[in-house]
């Protein structure tokens, strides 16, 4: 009788600590990947791809920032960078965005993936407004400007997970590209969105024309500040 209460409590404890491994698995995938992409990975499903009619995509990136890292140091610039992203990623999860990735100072994230949701380009434009305030609140807590440029685009893109040991989510597409090119090719401390963004959300927001800029890989495209809600 006690060898058995013995070889039943160790089997307990091996499944307590089984299912707790397992939790904690679960928690990773779910940090690197969306909840429903994860939930079909655990399912067994081995290729996750898609076409998403209609989302909106937006890329942010410090103005001058290899300059910048290099008068700061090491340590400054981690330390930087986490507040940085921790913030965005705030605002990302406040708003319902999907955190697709960070290079660097760079941030990019993303609305109506994988799920679906027509709010998707106010949803960035709100993401976009907030991440300037931040900028903002930042500098003057290192007491030096964090200049911030914004672009966002939208469109058809197509959404798949990437790998098979490091797995990643990723985004691409037209529409993708030209979302990057609106930051790269944008203003300091400012949000510029393509013309497909500007249709869906120009009764909503305040918005100024920055007219024809040449884009590269592009031609000349029409482009707009966000400037503010109405």
């Amino acid at each position: 009788f006690l060898l058995l209460t013995y070889f039943t409590h160790q089997r307990d404890q091996a499944h307590d600590l089984l299912l707790a491994e397992q939790a904690k698995s679960d928690e990773l995938l779910l940090n690197i990947l969306p909840q429903s992409i994860a939930r079909q990975l655990k399912d067994g499903r081995r290729s996750i791809a898609e076409c998403i009619d209609s989302a909106s995509i937006l890329f942010a990136d410090i103005a001058g920032f290899t300059p910048l890292s290099a008068e700061l140091g090491v340590e400054r610039v981690v330390d930087l960078l986490n507040d940085l992203h921790t913030g965005f990623d705030e605002i990302v999860e406040r708003f319902g965005l999907e955190k697709i990735r960070t290079i660097g100072d760079g941030y990019m994230a993303a609305a109506g993936v994988p799920k679906p949701r027509p709010d998707h380009a106010h949803m960035v434009a709100e993401a976009a407004l907030e991440m300037i305030e931040f900028t903002h609140e930042l500098s003057r807590a290192y007491d030096f400007p964090i200049l911030l440029r914004v672009g966002i685009n939208s469109g058809t893109v197509m959404a798949g997970v990437i790998g098979r040991k490091k797995f990643s989510y990723d985004i691409w597409g037209d529409p993708v590209n030209v979302a990057s090119r609106m930051e790269s090719h944008g203003v300091s401390d400012s949000i510029q969105i393509a013309e497909r963004t500007y249709e869906l959300i120009k009764n909503d927001y305040v918005t100024a024309p920055r007219g024809l800029i040449d884009i590269k890989g592009k031609g000349e495209m029409r482009t707009w500040f966000l400037i503010g809600r109405r």
